[in-house]
């Protein structure tokens, strides 16, 4: 992702990219969900979507259901895009609260077209046919993560891109300033640069091991330290949207692709052993097996700094947040995006470094309060794990939200966080946390004009949902791969 975007923006002139990186050395390579933000990085390379999706085997991500986080036998989804339609300054939310308390309105889920046509399993792009009270459907994918790195890597060739294979083996520093001055491969060859990319994953091999960076261990409040990828073969129905089922101490997650299923059990070694969650993964499978489980190891946190001298960690090396909103790939995506905005001239000067940071740190931290959201906020006491989440303490930022949420309704999005008030609503109310009370304005219509109101919007929604061709249909039309 690095190498492909670099290539279309700042390849030539005072610019020289070169790609270090080992066929060695293996990649996850699960099957990969993404949230709307990855179209942003596509457009930007001008790859055509139907090209893309044969090319890795993807398919349409409407929003992620999740299954018994808040208690067992309960779902609900977080869906992209809107949620019913704000009425002057107060948000639909507030007048939603009001219907529902007087028995005028049903689930929040109604007023989504994402989530109904999600459960629909449909699929369009574009704008609606039957109505303009919403905007178009807002979408992402699951991929095959590696025929993306695939795909990325012949485009990032192809715009001049030079591509080393081989180990590092050894990093040579400044002795004066501390910078990173060249890195040498097993062959012997040493490739000097005036800025690093450090995406060597977990191990961190420029910004840790070479620069003892640091890092921000947060797995007191994210306590999964485990995971087990597994694919298997495709369901019956390819659905549009990514599932996360809540299990004794931990997650599994389900990622529908063309060709088959990608799955993880992610979890708590604390709570349960190896072999039980890969029991566990297992058993709720759609179809067969198609490899061995692949363990990972894990802690949840972020690096101390995510540019440190002349070292930009992307992507791992930087952090990890767990998939369960599929953050990985947009922290990817907005690390570079970040960078192009900054673009040094050679080194970087220290006070760009300290902004980069900043907003690397604000961001981070968002998505870790939101992630916390889903584990804190549960009625579940069924088993250790569970008990645990629900009686830990949380940051002050996330009480904060949850307090304000809780007493009047309210949400409002923090400077440039990735998450919408809409996408906090309805993990909030997901989850079983619900206001006591809605903004006074929204008592201001009258109850036959509000219940009309919620129905008419349902209305257009499930009409909308229903003339949308099926996703596999929409897939064989659009960007079908070819049979193996």
């Amino acid at each position: 992702m690095s190498a492909a975007l670099l290539s279309n923006f700042v390849a030539g002139g005072d610019f020289r990219i070169e790609l270090v990186e080992s066929e060695a050395i293996g990649t996850v390579g699960v099957g990969e969900a993404t949230i709307p933000q990855i179209n942003l990085y596509n457009q930007a390379l001008g790859i055509d979507e139907d090209e893309f999706l044969a090319a890795t085997q993807g398919s349409y991500k409407l929003g992620i259901e999740f299954v018994d986080w808040s208690r067992r036998g309960h779902r609900y989804m977080h869906a992209f895009g809107e949620v019913g339609r704000d009425i002057g300054v107060v948000p639909f939310h507030h007048y939603w609260h009001r219907a529902r308390e007087l028995g005028l309105a049903g689930e929040l889920a109604a007023y989504s077209l994402n989530e109904t046509a999600a459960r629909a399993g449909r699929m369009q792009r574009g704008p609606l046919k039957t109505t303009n009270v919403v905007p178009p459907m807002p979408y992402a994918f699951h991929f095959d993560a590696s025929l993306y790195a695939a795909y990325l890597r012949r485009l990032a060739e192809q715009r001049g891109v030079v591509r080393r294979e081989g180990r590092i083996v050894s990093v040579e520093r400044d002795g004066e300033s501390g910078d990173v001055t060249e890195v040498r491969l097993e062959s012997g060859e040493a490739i000097a640069a005036d800025l690093f990319l450090d995406c060597s994953g977990f191990r961190g091999l420029l910004i840790e091991e070479t620069l003892s960076t640091g890092f921000h261990d947060w797995s007191n409040w994210l306590p999964c330290d485990r995971a087990l990828a597994v694919p298997c073969a495709a369901a019956a129905e390819l659905t549009p949207y990514t599932r996360s089922t809540a299990l004794e101490a931990g997650w599994q997650w389900r990622i529908p692709l063309q060709h088959r299923t990608g799955n993880g059990h992610v979890y708590c070694s604390g709570f349960t052993s190896d072999e039980a969650a890969a029991e566990l993964l297992l058993a709720g499978l759609d179809g067969e097996a198609l490899a061995e489980p692949r363990p990972l190891r894990f802690t949840a946190g972020m690096r101390r700094k995510a540019w440190n001298h002349n070292v930009i960690a992307v992507g791992l090396a930087s952090g990890f947040l767990e998939p369960l909103e599929s953050t990985s790939i947009h922290l990817v995506q907005s690390a570079l995006s970040r960078l192009v905005k900054m673009l040094p001239r050679g080194k970087g000067d220290a006070a760009v470094a300290a902004e980069f940071n900043r907003q690397a740190a604000e961001e981070y931290e968002s998505i870790r309060d939101f992630i916390i959201l889903h584990y804190k906020a549960t009625e579940r006491d069924d088993s250790a794990f569970w008990r645990h989440c629900a009686a830990m303490p949380i940051p002050d930022s996330l009480a904060e939200r949850i307090s304000l949420f809780r007493e009047a309704g309210h949400i409002f999005r923090r400077g440039e966080e990735l998450f919408t008030v809409v996408g906090w609503l309805q993990v909030l109310v997901g989850q079983g946390v619900l206001p006591a009370s809605h903004h006074p304005l929204a008592d201001h219509v009258e109850p036959a004009d509000l219940e009309s109101y919620m129905q008419t919007f349902e209305a257009l929604m499930r009409r909308e949902a229903a003339q949308m061709p099926r996703h596999a249909d929409f897939i064989a039309r659009h960007g079908a791969a070819q049979a193996a």
